[in-house]
C-alpha cells in the first residue's frame, strides 16, 4: 500500500510540473506595455519561489522512496526509477524557471534604465533650450554677450556617453521584440528634438561668436579714436594756452 501511495506521489509530482512548465514556460508572451512587462517580472518571481516551495515536498518523496527500498528491494526498485526521472525533471524545470526570472529582471532592469537615461537628458535637453532661448534678447553689450555665449558653450560640452547608453538599451529591447513600439516612439522624439536643439544650439554658438569678434573690434577702433582724440586734444590746449595763432598750425591741426 505505501508503495501505492509512493507512486501515486511521484504521478501527481510529474503532473505538477508537466502544468507548470506550460504554464511558465512555453507561453509565448508579449510584452507591449511596460504594465504586462511588469506583470510578467512578478508572476515569473511567484513562479520561482512556488517551485522552490516544491523542494520540501521532492526530499520527502525522496526520503520515503530510499525507506521503502531498503525494506522492500523489490517495491523500491521501480519506485527509485521513476524518482530518479522526476528528480531531474524537478531540477531541469528549476534552472529553466530561475533562468527565465532572471532574464525577465534583466529586462526590467534594463527598460528602467532607459527610462533614467532619457530622464537625464531630457534636463540636460531643457537646460540647453533655455540657454537657446536666453541668446536671442541680448543688451548691446560686450559683457553680457560673453557670458551668455560662454553659458551657452559650458552647457554644449555635455557628454554623449548617455546618449550612447539609451542608444544601446533601446536597440537590445527592441532586438528581443520588448515594448518596441513604445521605445521606437520615445527614440524618435528624443532624437528629433536633440538634432532639433543641438543644431539651433551651434547656430548661436556661431552667432554669438562673430556678433563677440565684432563688438571688440568695434571697442577695440573707438579705443583707438578716443585715445587720438586724446591727444588732439591735448596738442589743442597747448597751443591755445601758447596762444599760437591758428595759420601758424600745421594743416591738420587748423
Amino acid at each position: 500500500e505505501k508503495a501505492v501511495n509512493l507512486k501515486k506521489d511521484l504521478a501527481e509530482m510529474q503532473e505538477w510540473m508537466t502544468q507548470a512548465e506550460e504554464e511558465y514556460l512555453e507561453k509565448d508572451f508579449e510584452y507591449k506595455s511596460p504594465e504586462e512587462l511588469e506583470n510578467a517580472v512578478e508572476e515569473m518571481k511567484r513562479a520561482k519561489e512556488d517551485v522552490l516551495q516544491k523542494e520540501v515536498r521532492v526530499k520527502i518523496l525522496r526520503d520515503n522512496i530510499k525507506m521503502l527500498a531498503a525494506k522492500v528491494p523489490s517495491s523500491g526498485q521501480d519506485l527509485a526509477t521513476e524518482l530518479n526521472v522526476v528528480l531531474e525533471n524537478y531540477q531541469l524545470l528549476c534552472n529553466r524557471i530561475r533562468g527565465k526570472c532572471h532574464t525577465l529582471e534583466e529586462v526590467w532592469s534594463c527598460w528602467i534604465e532607459l527610462l533614467q537615461y532619457l530622464d537625464l537628458e531630457t534636463a540636460w535637453l531643457n537646460n540647453l533650450e533655455e540657454r537657446v532661448q536666453i541668446t536671442e534678447n541680448l543688451p548691446d553689450k560686450l559683457d553680457a554677450v560673453n557670458d551668455a555665449l560662454e553659458s551657452l558653450e559650458s552647457v554644449l560640452r555635455h557628454p554623449a556617453d548617455n546618449r550612447t547608453q539609451i542608444r544601446e538599451l533601446g536597440q537590445t529591447l527592441i532586438d528581443g521584440g520588448i515594448l518596441d513600439d513604445i521605445i521606437s516612439e520615445k527614440l524618435e522624439a528624443f532624437n528629433a528634438r536633440y538634432e532639433e536643439l543641438s543644431h539651433l544650439a551651434v547656430s548661436r554658438q556661431i552667432a554669438l561668436e562673430q556678433q563677440l569678434q565684432t563688438m571688440r573690434e568695434t571697442d577695440h577702433m573707438l579705443q583707438v579714436l578716443q585715445e587720438n582724440l586724446g591727444e588732439l586734444d591735448r596738442q589743442l590746449t597747448s597751443y591755445l594756452t601758447d596762444r599760437v595763432d591758428a595759420f601758424q598750425m600745421p594743416q591738420e591741426a587748423q
